[in-house]
């Protein structure tokens, strides 16, 4: 079973990758934040999440309130329980600045999210797929 947090503050993409990972036969787990103070939480299992599954997957956007995607991939990876989860941006933003910098923060890949339904879909079966049946991901803990 893939557990995977999405983080995510627009509740109208978190519904298209629920239906997305949804649509397909991988047994999967989505666990939904809508800001990084609660990702932080979520992945450190601190109140109100002592009892959160360690994720297989993260799915993060970047602009969020709180504490933002950026500042949340930065302490993900420079955290040594942390740093092997895979962590995807997903994202609005295709500007290089923000490729560059999620890519020097260690992010495993940078999806910019399609505005079409269709291609929403296939770009989140895709990540679902590459990290569900073909990539080797580490053992939780």
């Amino acid at each position: 079973m893939l557990q995977v947090l999405v983080v995510e503050d627009d509740l109208g993409d978190v519904a298209l990758v629920e239906n997305a990972f949804a649509e397909h036969s991988l047994p999967s787990t989505l666990h939904h934040v809508a800001d990084g103070v609660d990702a932080l939480a979520f992945l450190r299992r601190e109140a109100p999440f002592d009892d959160a599954p360690r994720p297989d997957l993260i799915l993060l956007d970047l602009n969020m309130p709180r504490v933002d995607g950026r500042e949340v991939l930065s302490q993900i990876k420079a955290d040594d329980d942390l740093k092997a989860i895979p962590a995807i941006v997903f994202t609005t933003s295709a500007a290089a600045g923000d490729v560059l910098a999620s890519y020097a923060a260690h992010a495993n890949a940078y999806v910019t999210k399609p505005i079409d339904l269709d291609d929403f879909d296939r770009i989140v079966a895709e990540i679902r797929h590459f990290y569900g049946h073909v990539a080797l991901l580490p053992r939780r803990t």
